[in-house]
């Protein structure tokens, strides 16, 4: 599940740092399709665009301390 863009994000890295370093980007397959200044704004107009989990929204920057995020839901198991 969006190992592909994730993969792609560390493969280029230093390149994509270059450009966006600090921005949020959205990737797609090898792409990146968006860059934006925050988080939320990344995600609501990919979402205009794409298919939850079609995308990848990653911040960009240098190391390795805005690889993961964990999010957590309020689901109801029955």
């Amino acid at each position: 599940m969006l190992d592909k863009e994730f993969q792609y994000y560390l493969d280029n890295q230093s390149d994509l740092v270059k450009k966006y370093d600090g921005r949020y980007i959205v990737i797609v397959g090898a792409k990146v399709v968006g860059d934006y200044d925050d988080y939320s704004q990344a995600l609501s107009h990919s979402l205009e665009k794409y298919e939850m989990g079609t995308f990848l929204v990653q911040k960009c920057s240098p190391g390795e301390k805005d690889y993961t995020f964990t999010f957590h839901s309020r689901v109801a198991f029955a």
